[in-house]
């Protein structure tokens, strides 16, 4: 069986932990900034884990 191919626009967005969870960026941060707070803008710059439901297609999208 060949190995699976990763899809590299999700490669580009997403990382894997050394225990198999996806680390993501935030979204909301490129434009029309000024309507947001400091604080929310803070925030938005830290990345998080993705949640479970999400977590199984990303699997096949970034097998290794």
């Amino acid at each position: 069986m060949p190995k699976m191919k990763t899809n590299k626009g999700a490669a580009k967005r997403f990382r894997r932990t050394s225990t198999g969870k996806i680390v993501k960026n935030s979204a909301f941060t490129s434009h029309i900034l000024t309507s947001k707070t400091t604080k929310r803008k803070r925030n938005l710059r830290k990345s998080s884990i993705m949640a479970p439901g999400d977590v199984k297609r990303m699997k096949t999208l970034i097998p290794y």
